[in-house]
């Protein structure tokens, strides 16, 4: 494994780590969702060395949200920052990805896999529906994230409170509670994710907005538990409403894996075989 340092437009550095045995022409991207590091979704360990030792390579890609609070360092300051899921802004999204795409595109990959979960399935989703000119052979969704079922409990008086304090200024102070019961954020952070959330883009409602969906070229892959507990007890239909929605939808593969949820515990070893399948297909499909 190696660390990556890799900058962002704006300056950020963001931490990644490349799983890798030798030279690779292709390399699977895998953009995290929020708290989604190696402690808590200790999947990326068994796609990454499952991968690699078949001669494909790993990129573990975190966001800012991928702890709480982590210390980087903003290139173009010189000054060391403190981001994570307290302060994030997803209008950064497009730099955190193209950051990455940008190292892999610099390495020379010839085929590059553009994947995320959870919450980094609607940062990839939000991405490519804003630039289908992207670099990418495919995209990758593993357990795209319900916003509405998480913030669904976030009271009337919290989303006042949220509005008020940002109208009056208070945008970047703490907000008095744990925001969804669980997250430490500024007023910004909160702002977007109960009341104005540009990663809302998947639903289990067909007739909800899936505007960003529509706009997606490239074909791929989407992957969930079928105890997903996030989908109102239906992880399959939930796969397939997104993929009704999609330009590429008979193109693209569904993969649901059984009797694991949404972070695929006890499933880390299927889910990365599967994964290898797939990459595997495309890659005789490319030849």
């Amino acid at each position: 494994m190696k660390k990556l340092r890799i900058p962002t437009a704006r300056g950020t550095v963001l931490d990644g780590v490349l799983f890798s045995q030798g030279a690779s022409d292709t390399v699977l991207i895998a953009i995290t969702g929020i708290h989604g590091n190696f402690y808590s979704n200790p999947f990326y360990y068994n796609i990454g060395h499952t991968l690699a030792a078949h001669g494909m390579d790993f990129i573990y890609a975190q966001t800012t949200d991928a702890f709480g609070e982590i210390e980087t360092e903003n290139r173009r300051t010189g000054k060391k920052e403190i981001v994570g899921s307290w302060n994030e802004d997803f209008h950064n999204t497009d730099e955190d990805i193209e950051g990455y795409l940008a190292y892999a595109q610099q390495h020379g990959y010839q085929h590059i896999i553009l994947a995320g979960h959870s919450l980094g399935a609607n940062k990839v989703i939000y991405y490519l529906s804003r630039h289908p000119e992207a670099p990418i052979d495919h995209f990758l969704l593993l357990s795209p994230a319900n916003l509405e079922h998480l913030t669904s409990v976030v009271t009337d008086r919290q989303k006042a409170l949220i509005r008020m304090a940002k109208a009056t200024g208070q945008g970047g102070k703490l907000l008095p509670f744990e925001l969804l019961g669980w997250i430490t954020c500024t007023v910004d952070t909160a702002y977007q994710w109960a009341i104005d959330n540009i990663l809302d883009n998947v639903h289990v409602e067909p007739e909800k907005d899936f505007s960003q969906v529509e706009r997606i070229q490239q074909s791929g892959a989407m992957i969930i538990g079928t105890w997903d507990n996030f989908t109102y007890g239906d992880p399959a239909g939930y796969l397939r409403t997104i993929n009704a929605h999609m330009q590429t939808a008979k193109e693209n593969k569904l993969v649901f894996i059984e009797k694991t949820g949404h972070q695929y515990h006890r499933k880390e070893q299927e889910l990365a075989d599967r994964i290898l399948e797939l990459m595997e297909g495309w890659k005789e499909e490319a030849a």
